[in-house]
């Protein structure tokens, strides 16, 4: 992936990877646009960041990102590359689940979110002479925390359509990358200060210097996330499951 002159939208860019990833991007030269439902959010990233662009977007409503697609192809004609980021993270006991609230804005953020936005982006996209989408997953996509079912079972189907999205796009200039984070210091699931989650900072230095790599891979791993990403190959995913999912009541 090319690093720099490029025109990059990241949904969620107003806070935690979404914020950090912005300002390296932004700091490399390329014209960044945020996008998320909190202005007042946004408004402080691109305030701190001189030059950065923010909109607002609905990620769950599918008119409103039809008309934020052909908002931002308007204004933002060079758009080039994709990031889809944005998400939420709910704990659910399934044993005492009244209704599906949770679940159902898990699943139209995190996954029809994504979906919805790169189909409405999509033609776009291939009019650029180069381009990129980033699907950011998680490492809980490959083995799940029990705690939050619908959320890992949305970054498991993430995964899966940015292998299938990657293959359609075969022999086209739209490169497909899917970012894989470990257990990150952000305010998902309250994170922000956990000290067994890896430091935001470093998590993003880590991503940066992969994304630098020539050709670029398909999934951006860090270190930290390689044991849940592989627990299956390694032939460790029943001690790795059983010891994240028993270690404490919240999975950490």
């Amino acid at each position: 992936m090319n690093l720099t002159g490029n025109t990059i939208l990241i949904t969620g860019g107003g806070s935690g990877i979404g914020r950090g990833l912005a300002q390296e991007l932004h700091a490399l030269g390329n014209l960044v646009v945020i996008a998320g439902r909190r202005r007042q959010t946004l408004e402080e990233t691109t305030a701190a960041n001189p030059g950065m662009k923010s909109l607002t977007l609905d990620i769950e409503d599918p008119a409103a990102i039809r008309a934020f697609a052909a908002q931002v192809a308007t204004e933002f004609p060079a758009l080039n590359v994709l990031i889809n980021n944005a998400g939420i993270m709910r704990a659910e006991d399934l044993l005492e689940q009244k209704d599906l609230t949770d679940a159902e804005a898990t699943v139209t953020t995190n996954l029809l979110g994504p979906i919805r936005l790169t189909a409405a982006l999509l033609p776009h996209l291939r009019k650029q002479p180069r381009a990129a989408i980033v699907n950011v997953s998680s490492g809980l996509a490959f083995l799940p925390l029990a705690l939050t079912p619908t959320y890992c079972a949305t970054k498991a189907a993430i995964h899966s359509y940015t292998e299938s999205l990657r293959y359609q796009l075969r022999g086209t200039p739209i490169e497909v990358l899917e970012l894989v984070p470990p257990y990150v210091q952000t305010y998902l699931m309250n994170g922000a200060n956990d000290p067994l989650a890896m430091p935001l900072d470093q998590f993003i230095a880590e991503v940066m210097e992969i994304l630098k790599t020539q050709p670029t891979p398909t999934e951006i791993c860090v270190e930290a996330v390689k044991g849940l990403r592989f627990s299956a190959a390694g032939g460790k995913y029943g001690v790795i499951f059983a010891g994240l999912n028993e270690a404490r009541p919240d999975g950490h």
